[in-house]
């Protein structure tokens, strides 16, 4: 049997892509220390950079599951360039948040066009989406559907996950990788579409 730990980033990957949690265990090892400083750095914040630095390596695992992964670069570059697009993210939304007040007598808030609501077909399909994600999320395991509800319905950090249910970090962030990978699985076997 072959130490993984000696393989380079790229063979993790293709190992991980092929189903060697072990791989991932080990990328996720080998770059978290490094990832987890830089976000730190630029947010200050220790809640935000778990948040960040967990969303990070979801995404990292989504893109690498699906195959989508081609290397330009180190590994270690990639994985800094999500963390970095997700702080973009996180203050360009935050910025957004934050812009419009409501007690500027000059804000029409009624006469928008991007605070109106859809249309009822886009209503009807949002009530569908929502419908069969529920029904999906009802099907998962109980430690994954308990993971993914405290993440995404009630906004929690992976570090007050890992809390709650009493695990490491690492564990809830795998609990959510699965929900992940079975929830896309379910999509694809009941050929449901999961965005408008």
């Amino acid at each position: 049997m072959q130490d993984m730990t000696k393989l380079a980033d790229r063979d993790l990957v293709v190992a991980y892509a092929n189903d060697s949690n072990e791989a991932f265990d080990i990328l996720l090892e080998r770059h978290k220390d490094r990832i987890y400083t830089y976000i730190f750095r630029i947010v200050k914040n220790r809640e935000l950079t778990d948040d960040i630095f967990q969303e990070t390596f979801v995404k990292a695992i989504m893109t690498i599951k699906q195959k989508r992964y081609s290397e330009h670069g180190k590994f270690s570059g990639w994985l800094t360039r999500i963390a970095h697009n997700l702080i973009i993210d996180y203050y360009r939304q935050e910025k957004v948040e934050n812009t419009l007040s409501t007690d500027d007598d000059n804000n029409d808030l009624l006469n928008r066009r991007d605070l109106c609501e859809g249309t009822v077909e886009d209503e009807m399909v949002e009530m569908q989406i929502d419908e069969d994600l529920r029904r999906m999320v009802m099907e998962l395991p109980d430690p994954q559907r308990e993971v993914l509800v405290m993440r995404f319905y009630r906004n929690m950090s992976f570090k007050e996950i890992a809390d709650a249910t009493k695990v490491s970090i690492n564990t809830a962030l795998g609990r959510m990788r699965y929900a992940i990978i079975n929830m896309r699985r379910m999509a694809e076997e009941k050929n449901i579409v999961l965005a408008v």
